[in-house]
């Protein structure tokens, strides 16, 4: 049965969302516009803790879901120069996040029972290169959550051999509780989501939320937009 997103007037209604959950700055064309509303100075993005690891960079491709279910995501990363809102072009970004039971392609202990392998799999890892607007998309799920962490993507940008960005994306906890509820097969683990984005320690060292994303409601499901600034020198 096909899953009606949830609005952002069901989410301030609620109670459950912020404005600043939903805010983000965003380059100045009229593309990038659509998704970022409220355009404002280009800032660095602060860097982040990386693990787990990202470790298959040869794993080249847009559509990372591999067919698992979930609510379909659309992620699109903006990496522009701090300050000027330049668009930066052949950047690698790499991505990778868990799935909606909250397990880690590529490990062992993983799941709520830390007794599901999932060494060899590849599910949500994938890298793209931006292109000449500094764009870089892909097409994965919602991500799930697990214990002492809010809902987040990782993703590490390289410029050259030398200089690395890494960084998290955060999602709305409106949203994200909604999703982890009420949607299968996010909503089918036993235990009970423990950690927001308030409440989380790494989240926390973004203060400026420069990791947290701009949502938009799609027709199947959701596109998250990241603005990702550097500096150079």
């Amino acid at each position: 049965m096909p899953v009606r997103p949830l609005t952002r007037r069901d989410i301030v209604l609620a109670g459950l969302g912020t404005a600043s959950a939903y805010a983000a700055p965003g380059p100045t064309s009229s593309q990038a516009a659509q998704l970022f509303p409220n355009p404002s100075a280009c800032v660095i993005t602060p860097q982040s803790i990386e693990g787990p690891f990202y470790f298959d960079p040869a794993l080249h491709r847009a559509d990372i879901s591999e067919g698992l279910p979930g609510v379909p995501l659309a992620l699109q990363f903006h990496v522009v120069e701090a300050g000027s809102c330049s668009p930066v072009a052949n950047a690698r970004m790499d991505v990778w996040h868990a799935d909606p039971l909250g397990r880690y392609s590529g490990y062992t202990q993983q799941g709520d029972s830390r007794r599901v392998s999932t060494a060899g799999q590849t599910f949500l890892r994938g890298t793209q290169f931006s292109d000449s607007q500094g764009r870089v998309t892909f097409k994965t799920l919602y991500p799930g959550w697990y214990p002492g962490r809010t809902a987040h993507v990782h993703f590490k940008l390289f410029l050259d051999r030398r200089s690395v960005l890494t960084g998290q994306m955060y999602f709305p906890d409106g949203l994200s509780d909604h999703i982890y509820a009420d949607v299968r097969p996010y909503s089918d683990r036993r235990v009970r989501r423990d950690t927001l984005n308030t409440t989380d320690a790494i989240a926390q060292m973004d203060p400026a939320k420069a990791g947290f994303c701009y949502i938009k409601e799609e027709p199947e499901g959701y596109t998250a937009a990241l603005l990702v600034g550097i500096g150079r020198g």
